[in-house]
């Protein structure tokens, strides 16, 4: 039987409160739970003491029998100095999607025939426009 520990969401809509449980693996977000080792209220302020209380003897008793937390759990016992988590990295994190970079080609490859027609215009002799001669023909006589 795998045990996880994790978040068990509680209160009224848009005021989320959470337990911190050991539970089956296999068992409902909300459903039935070992034991509860903790609450987390994410309504408080990130500097109050109040926002996140962990029983740190029976969550090190968890980890000590198998039990693994999930990714949010596992970062607020980094914090809370019960379990040393690793750092993550992800280097695709800032890169644009797919989409993005063909907009963005289309985009760099319009800008790149506008300066070309741009310079072409440029580089090409300028003609004496024909009713220029017209108007000067009529001064003169």
């Amino acid at each position: 039987m795998a045990v996880s520990i994790r978040l068990s969401r509680g209160g009224a809509k848009k005021r989320p409160y959470y337990k911190i449980v050991v539970a089956n693996a296999t068992a409902p977000r909300d459903g039935k739970y070992l034991e509860q080792i903790g609450t987390y209220n994410p309504l408080l302020a990130k500097d109050d003491e109040n926002r996140v209380k962990i029983n740190g003897e029976r969550a090190s008793y968890w980890l000590s029998v198998g039990a693994q937390p999930t990714d949010r759990v596992a970062r607020m016992f980094d914090k809370a100095g019960i379990k040393e988590r690793k750092a993550t990295n992800n280097p695709q994190k800032g890169e644009p999607g797919d989409k993005a970079k063909e907009r963005a080609e289309e985009k760099a490859e319009k800008a790149r025939e506008a300066a070309e027609a741009a310079a072409a215009a440029s580089a090409a002799p300028a003609e004496e426009a024909p009713a220029a001669e017209a108007t000067e023909e009529s001064t003169e006589a």
